[in-house]
């Protein structure tokens, strides 16, 4: 087994950069434009593949938006949830649809794919553009499924820094008082993309830096993304085993 590699056991699936909030933290910029997914048979077989040779106990698939797409997202997590894959997780910021019906369908058809996790975005900056009351619908759906639902706010600073944004998430995560969702720790927001453009004035050296960076040398969480890139290779163009034993870290 390549040495880089031996510790594996998380992977990850950017759904689609297709999103549909225009967040002014959002690390990855701008998401204008963006239409496509990543194919979910390639993806399928990339979990069943990896999960034969890794002892893979997580996988996630967030966005963009990625319940845009949640035949792609049921079909992943199908494949970890027959492979044994003990934490599976979505991140949603849960508006990819006003029509109750779809929105209870979708909940369902995440819990019939083995979905166990799901972490709600919900804060200021989704708020800006997002309208809440479908994302309190299908919260509401998925906690009756029985999916294990929190609410994961984007904290600006830190938690308990007094600026108007987090002012404005405390009031947001009010309205679902009475649900039974709880409020989860969130994440604090990263100088990166959007957040170094837009909230540069609140970013500063004490700022905390991305915290999913991997180690080069000891890779522990693979991420495709929605074109098939991962770690030095393209799952569309050569197999998974291949581009995880050929992988070495750049000097």
């Amino acid at each position: 087994m390549n040495e880089y590699v031996r510790n594996l056991d998380r992977i990850e699936f950017v759904v689609t950069m297709a999103c549909t909030g225009k967040c002014i933290h959002c690390s990855e910029g701008e998401h204008s434009g963006f239409t496509g997914h990543i194919d979910a048979d390639i993806a399928a077989e990339a979990v069943r593949k990896v999960c034969g040779h890794y002892r893979i106990t997580s996988l996630m698939t967030f966005g963009g938006e990625a319940l845009l797409f949640p035949e792609v997202v049921c079909a992943i997590h199908a494949a970890g949830t027959q492979m044994g894959i003990l934490r599976r997780e979505l991140i949603t910021n849960g508006f990819f649809s006003k029509d109750a019906g779809r929105i209870r369908e979708v909940a369902a058809d995440l819990k019939a794919a083995g979905v166990n996790r799901l972490l709600l975005s919900v804060d200021a900056f989704h708020q800006e553009t997002i309208p809440l009351e479908p994302v309190k619908l299908f919260a509401e759906c998925v906690c009756g499924s029985g999916i294990d639902i929190s609410l994961s706010p984007a904290w600006l600073v830190s938690r308990e820094d007094g600026n108007p944004y987090n002012v404005r998430t405390r009031e947001i995560l009010q309205e679902f008082d009475g649900t039974g969702i709880p409020v989860g720790k969130g994440n604090i927001i990263f100088p990166e993309g959007n957040a170094l453009k837009y909230l540069g004035a609140y970013l500063n050296e004490n700022t905390p830096s991305d915290p999913y960076e991997e180690d080069p040398r000891d890779i522990r969480a693979i991420s495709f993304s929605p074109e098939g890139d991962v770690l030095d290779g393209n799952v569309f163009k050569k197999d998974i085993l291949d581009i995880l034993n050929d992988y070495r870290p750049r000097d």
